[in-house]
């Protein structure tokens, strides 16, 4: 988990994390070298055609997603090399830890994302979601996800495009799989929030870090080509599995993989969530 004196130089300065805390989300420069990108794109091939290098995360009888539509796979990178090699790459959990104050970043589980081009009847787009509201299991409200494109991505072909400043908001009931992109704007209106969509263009190596309650999300494909990426989630080593009056966890699926320590979900199990930079 080291970076080179070059690398270091693409790292969040002070300017870019302040920006990361206003705004709730960075854009990196390319800070992914064309190698890993490229064997991640052979592994992505290699795991819609089931062939895994470990099996272990998975329950018996699955299968890869390839159906018509968007394709959204958990815990590729726990199953196939090339897709842990990008995942463990140092300069995103280098980044993730400068951008958030981290003093060490876990994995808290990726997905294998493939989008389409538009075509009628099978819409991708992903709708208006945090990530944190999926998360509510977890005690950290600072967790943060690396998106990484296989290759260049412009709103035309489906980017992801952030909310401005809402990781401030307070907003529940949104949907990964909406294929409706207004109504949360028409709401934000309504209530004067001020709206201010970002769209990205990304070249291919760069990174967009977003915090866990920045509302974001992407739509159609306009392109000739799938859009193929990986969302990496990430906590911070801090992070630990809130424990209701009842005893009990809210249920995530990391619930059921992760080793249990006095019966409840240990999040740096480092068989699921290994330490990808700093200290754990």
């Amino acid at each position: 988990m080291q970076v080179t004196a070059d690398q270091e130089s693409l790292l969040p300065d002070a300017q870019d994390v302040q920006s990361y805390h206003d705004q709730g989300f960075w854009i990196s420069p390319i800070i992914i070298p064309e190698d890993v990108l490229d064997a991640a794109e052979r592994g992505m091939e290699r795991y819609y055609a089931g062939d895994l290098d470990s099996t272990g995360v998975h329950p018996d009888g699955w299968t890869p997603t390839v159906a018509p539509g968007l394709r959204k796979d958990d815990y590729s990178s726990l199953s196939v090399d090339e897709l842990a090699q990008l995942v463990h790459y140092p300069m995103i959990g280098a980044t993730a830890a400068r951008l958030s104050g981290a003093p060490g970043i876990r994995l808290w589980h990726d997905q294998l994302l493939y989008k389409p081009a538009d075509s009628p009847g099978t819409r991708a787009n992903v709708g208006w979601h945090t990530d944190r509201q999926y998360w509510r299991c977890c005690s950290s409200t600072d967790m943060l996800t690396a998106w990484v494109g296989f290759h260049d991505v412009t709103p035309e072909t489906g980017s992801v495009s952030f909310f401005d400043a809402s990781h401030t908001w307070d907003v529940s009931g949104l949907d990964f799989f909406s294929q409706d992109l207004d109504g949360l704007e028409e709401a934000a209106r309504r209530q004067g929030i001020p709206i201010d969509i970002r769209p990205t263009t990304m070249k291919r190596g760069q990174v967009s870090f977003h915090h866990c309650k920045t509302v974001h999300g992407s739509g159609p494909n306009h392109g000739t080509q799938p859009r193929r990426s990986i969302a990496i989630h990430l906590q911070p080593t801090d992070n630990h599995a809130v424990v209701e009056a009842d005893g009990s966890v809210i249920q995530h699926p990391n619930n059921d993989l992760v080793r249990r320590v006095d019966g409840v979900p240990d999040y740096s199990d480092d068989r699921i969530c290994p330490l990808l930079w700093g200290q754990g």
